[in-house]
């Protein structure tokens, strides 16, 4: 339990047990389910948790209530982590109004066997709701990244409560930068939907905003024009920094051999910032992160069934997914006697938005020759003057 200001409290969860959030996403340093209670003439609680964490959020919740009741619960986002506990806290306060959008009051007749909508206090972009020296103005984020979703600003106290928005994986305590955690947990979760992401600042931009609170993740209380300046960046899919990035997947060793002699052949050639990522046994979302960060990508691979190596194909599929564009590309493929790699590659890649491929596309039949490096080298000119 921690205080945003005197009369909000953060109720949330730190969930230290969670190792896989999503099914899909490695959280070494676990998850934050953050719930807020705001004290004012009426009470109000913004989203609840995820189902397994409810008592542990339930115990502060009534420790922050201190004998009050609920009036009303805010439901943002009905994504299960954080309508979770929705039916429980129903359960306990019965007069309690639900606030949500429309689309979420569907929702929640898909996610519960109970009917909630004759509680229900259906919201739309602009309206407020007063709970004494506290209002509520809500603002309308479809696909944010899902469509019921809405986003929250407390006028008085000048606080954003950003629902998904602004997140980022691990537990609120975490040491760590926010950067990191925040940029691989934006373009996993919200990366397809930059629009919308565009079209939500431009409503926060008339904002004077003192708090950002997420549903997942530190509040944001000092220095908000960075935080802010990043989702403009993300959202854009502009390139947050010069770099290269290098991802790559092969068997017996060649493949890599290549990758690291290009790796060497840069390091010798610039300071431009290298990264690589072996698909086979590396993070596949640590490597969508840095796809999107740099602004030149290598994709290495071998072929296989007539086509590229699944790994990598599995990685084409997750950045367009994502809507990867607006990047510089080059191509290594190694083929033994019919190689496919590269034209699977650069299929892929033709299928995405501004993707300006590079040559030459270099060819390797099995192992690492002579005649190859020159070509890697002609291929780290070409990706340093791109």
């Amino acid at each position: 339990m921690e205080h945003v200001t005197e009369t909000i409290i953060n109720v949330g969860v730190n969930d230290r047990n969670v190792t896989v959030f999503e099914g899909q996403y490695a959280v070494d340093n676990g998850m934050a389910y953050n719930s807020y209670v705001i004290l004012d003439e009426k009470t109000a609680v913004m989203d609840t948790v995820d189902a397994g964490s409810t008592d542990d959020w339930m115990s502060d919740l009534m420790l922050a209530l201190n004998g009050r009741a609920v009036d009303y619960l805010v439901v943002q986002h009905m994504e299960p982590d954080h309508s979770g506990s929705v039916l429980e806290l129903a359960d306990r306060f019965p007069e309690m109004k639900i606030v949500a959008s429309n689309a979420a009051v569907t929702m929640m007749k898909q996610f519960f066997e109970v009917d909630l909508s004759g509680r229900a206090m259906v919201i739309k972009e602009g309206d407020t709701l007063s709970l004494g020296q506290h209002t509520l103005q809500f603002f309308s984020a479809p696909m944010v990244h899902w469509p019921e979703v809405m986003v929250t600003y407390e006028q008085s106290e000048k606080i954003i409560f950003s629902a998904d928005g602004f997140g980022k994986f691990g537990t609120r305590d975490t040491d760590e930068a926010w950067t990191c955690e925040a940029r691989r947990y934006y373009f996993n979760i919200c990366g397809k939907y930059g629009a919308q992401v565009q079209a939500l600042l431009k409503k926060l931009s008339a904002l004077d905003i003192a708090a950002i609170c997420p549903l997942h993740g530190p509040v944001l209380t000092e220095n908000l024009g960075y935080y802010i300046d990043k989702y403009a960046v993300w959202s854009s899919y502009e390139p947050e920094e010069k770099g290269i990035f290098i991802a790559y997947a092969s068997v017996y060793g060649h493949t890599e051999e290549a990758v690291m002699r290009l790796k060497e052949i840069l390091r010798l050639k610039s300071r431009t910032k290298v990264t690589i990522c072996n698909l086979g046994n590396g993070d596949i979302h640590e490597a969508l992160e840095d796809a999107f960060r740099y602004d030149r990508i290598v994709l290495a691979a071998i072929s296989y069934d007539a086509g590229v190596f699944p790994v990598m194909d599995d990685f084409l599929h997750h950045l367009k997914a994502k809507n990867f564009q607006k990047r510089t590309a080059a191509i290594i493929e190694n083929g033994s006697w019919a190689p496919s790699a590269g034209k699977t590659m650069k299929a892929a890649l033709e299928s995405m938005k501004e993707i300006r491929i590079i040559d030459p596309m270099v060819t390797i039949r099995s192992a690492v020759k002579p005649e190859d490096i020159t070509h890697l080298e002609e291929l780290a000119d070409a990706l340093l003057e791109a």
